[in-house]
């Protein structure tokens, strides 16, 4: 039995929504049609896709789970053959969904945007924005494409294309005695209380970088907040560790901050584009991908002279 486009597009609305009532309310359909292009589904894979809960709606199989994100990726092939179809030999057109890592977000992907939107106008980001495992979840459920973070633990399904790597820089308030140097070590700072960036992954990062240094640090604060933990620095509570560095000494509430290289900084961290090893991307998804790989390649996103730390570009030059 074949699978129409219709019904992926039944099941993943009725997936997505947790509720057939709500999914045919979305498609502006009757719930037998969503019910009825569940059904069929099941019977065209040959296994159970949703476990229907009397009264409380549908979740999906593990089995489920797998097939609609193939679905998902299958539905926006689809619509990008329709578009393509009529804009042949015109600009490329569609919608794309990239998922980046919170603390990269703020640094890097507004002038990424803006650049890829100009040079490719019909094009149309979806951004969604999280930590390493809820990025790496959004990427293999199908709710996101591509994911720009940190190369931390990819499962085997997920491949990361290199970009560059990013240093440790120290973060201190303007007026704190050791913010004119040049650089600091870990061992300067053994006395200061710490405040951590807590995020998965993130924190296991800085314990390296402490297990090292071969001292535990004073954690004072705790935040997920990249902007939180600049502003309590610039007040004398502390000091940070940070790797992807605002082009901005100022913070939120008015106050400055120093940013000084780690001396023989021995753990940097890479930063990837990644997607899932089995899919093909879509001319609009490796337009972004050729685009964002430039734009960290070669000079990379800094210019020399910059007050931003470079990027070590780990890709090798194609010219």
């Amino acid at each position: 039995m074949e699978v129409s486009l219709r019904v992926l597009r039944y099941a993943v609305a009725a997936a997505e929504k947790g509720q057939v009532t709500e999914a045919a309310r979305a498609l502006n359909v009757s719930q037998p049609s969503v019910s009825s292009a569940m059904a069929d589904l099941e019977d065209a894979v040959g296994v159970q896709v949703f476990v229907r809960h009397h009264a409380r709606g549908v979740t999906l199989t593990p089995a489920g789970q797998k097939i609609i994100r193939e679905a998902r990726l299958l539905l926006r092939h689809a619509s990008d053959f329709v578009q393509n179809a009529v804009d042949l030999g015109t600009i490329l057109k569609g919608e794309i969904s990239v998922g980046c890592f919170q603390t990269l977000a703020v640094r890097f992907l507004p002038q990424l945007l803006s650049g890829f939107m100009r040079e490719h106008p019909g094009i149309s980001v979806n951004i969604q924005e999280g930590d390493p495992e809820e990025l790496l979840t959004m990427l293999q459920n199908g709710h996101t494409e591509l994911v720009l973070s940190y190369h931390y633990g990819l499962p085997t399904e997920v491949e990361g294309v290199p970009l560059g790597e990013l240093p440790p820089y120290v973060i201190l308030a303007s007026d704190h005695p050791l913010a004119k140097k040049k650089e600091l070590t870990l061992k300067q700072l053994r006395d200061e209380p710490f405040i951590l960036m807590d995020l998965p992954h993130s924190r296991e990062y800085f314990a390296e970088l402490f297990r090292r240094a071969g001292f535990e640090p004073n954690i004072a604060f705790k935040s997920r907040s990249y902007e939180l933990i600049r502003g309590l620095v610039a007040q004398g509570y502390g000091f940070a560790i940070q790797n992807a560095i605002p082009a901005t000494k100022w913070t939120y509430d008015g106050c400055t901050v120093a940013a000084l290289p780690l001396a023989n900084p021995y753990l940097s961290v890479e930063v990837s584009l990644m997607r899932l090893r089995r899919q093909s991307p879509r001319p609009a998804v490796q337009a972004f991908v050729e685009y964002v790989q430039e734009q960290f390649g070669d000079a990379g996103m800094f210019s020399p002279g910059s007050v931003l730390p470079a990027v070590r570009s780990t890709r090798k030059s194609s010219r």
